[in-house]
C-alpha cells in the first residue's frame, strides 16, 4: 500500500509563522507563515514521498466537548492578527499545491485527522501524522506513527518519527493508555484539570499497574502514595469525564484515499501576488512539466 502524510494545519500554521513573525509583502501583509509554510511542506513531501498528504484545519466549535466541560480550551490566547489575516491564503496554498484540505464546522480538525489515520491505516496504508499535539500517541500503532517537528531549542535534531515504543518512552505508557494518562496529569493546552499533584511518574505507574483509569478509580484506597487516595475517589466523575474529553473520536466521516492534482498556474499566481519569489522560482521548477489548471 502507500504513504499519507496528515498535516495538522493549525499546529504546523502557528509554528511557521513564529518562525518568521515579521516577514510582509511590500504592503505591509504579513507573508512569514506562507514562507514557512510552503517550504515546510514541500520539504515533508522530499523527505517522506508520500502518495498524498491532506491537511486538517479547525473552523472551532468543539461542541462534544464544549458539552461535557465548558470551559474546553477557554485558556487559549486569541491567534494573532498577522497569522489569522494569513489563514485563507495558507489554505489556498494548499489546495493550489495538490493538498486536500479538510474542515468540518462544529468538529475539531484532531478528530477528523485520527478519524483518516485509522481508517487508511486499516486498509493497510502507512500513516504519518505531522503534529506535536500529544493527543495524537493514543492512536499510534504498526501503521500510524507521529512526525514531530524540529524542537525550536535544537532545530538541527530535524523532524522525527515517534513509533509506538517512542511513545512508551516518551510517556511511559503505550499508545492505549494516553488517553487515560492524559486524564490523571490533565491537559493545559485544553485547559482540563488532573488530579493535582499527579505527575507523569505516579500517573504512568498507576495505568501500568492497574491497566486503565477505571482500574486506578476502582483500587484508589490502594494507590501509593496514599495521599492520593481520597482525591481520586472524590473525583472518580471528573476523571471519567476529563476521560470522555482526552479521547479521540474516531468514527467521523473520511475523504476518499486519494490524491488530489497539482494547480501549477493558480499555485503560481498566488507566490507572484504575495511577492515569495523565491518560492516562485522553486514552484517553477517542480510543477512546470505539469499540465496547468
Amino acid at each position: 500500500m502507500a504513504k499519507w502524510l496528515l498535516v495538522d494545519g493549525f499546529n504546523l500554521a502557528y509554528r511557521c509563522f513564529y518562525a518568521v513573525p515579521e516577514l510582509t509583502r511590500s504592503d505591509g501583509f504579513p507573508t512569514g507563515a506562507l514562507h514557512g509554510w510552503v517550504k515546510s511542506l514541500w520539504r515533508l513531501e522530499d523527505q517522506e514521498k508520500p502518495q498524498a498528504t491532506l491537511v486538517f484545519f479547525d473552523l472551532g466549535g468543539a461542541q462534544d466537548r464544549l458539552a461535557l466541560h465548558a470551559e474546553y480550551k477557554a485558556n487559549r490566547e486569541e491567534m494573532p492578527e498577522p497569522l489569522q489575516k494569513q489563514i485563507e491564503p495558507i489554505k489556498a496554498f494548499t489546495r493550489a499545491m495538490g493538498l486536500v484540505g479538510i474542515e468540518q464546522d462544529g468538529v475539531e480538525s484532531d478528530d477528523l485527522l485520527a478519524s483518516q489515520a485509522r481508517s487508511l491505516a486499516r486498509d493497510g496504508h502507512d500513516v504519518l501524522i505531522v503534529s506535536a499535539d500529544k493527543d495524537f500517541a493514543q492512536i499510534v500503532d504498526d501503521r500510524i506513527r507521529i512526525l514531530l517537528p524540529p524542537p525550536s531549542a535544537n532545530p538541527k535534531l530535524g523532524w522525527r518519527v515517534l513509533d509506538a515504543a517512542g511513545v512508551r518512552e516518551k510517556f511511559g505508557v503505550p499508545p492505549e493508555l494516553i488517553a487515560d494518562y492524559l486524564a490523571l496529569v490533565g491537559d493545559t493546552a485544553d485547559n482540563i484539570p488532573g488530579i493535582d499533584g499527579v505527575g507523569p511518574k505516579t500517573a504512568s505507574k498507576w495505568l501500568l499497574e492497574h491497566r486503565s483509569l477505571e482500574g486506578v478509580i476502582a483500587n484508589a484506597a490502594s494507590l501509593k502514595p496514599e495521599r492520593f487516595q481520597a482525591a481520586i475517589q472524590s473525583d472518580a466523575d471528573r476523571l471519567r469525564k476529563n476521560l470522555k474529553l482526552t479521547t479521540l473520536n474516531l468514527a467521523l466521516p473520511t475523504v476518499a484515499a486519494q490524491p488530489a492534482e497539482v494547480r501549477a498556474a493558480e499555485l503560481f499566481r498566488l507566490l507572484a501576488e504575495m511577492e515569495m519569489k523565491t518560492a516562485l522560482a522553486e514552484a517553477r521548477t517542480r510543477y512546470e512539466q505539469r499540465e496547468l489548471f
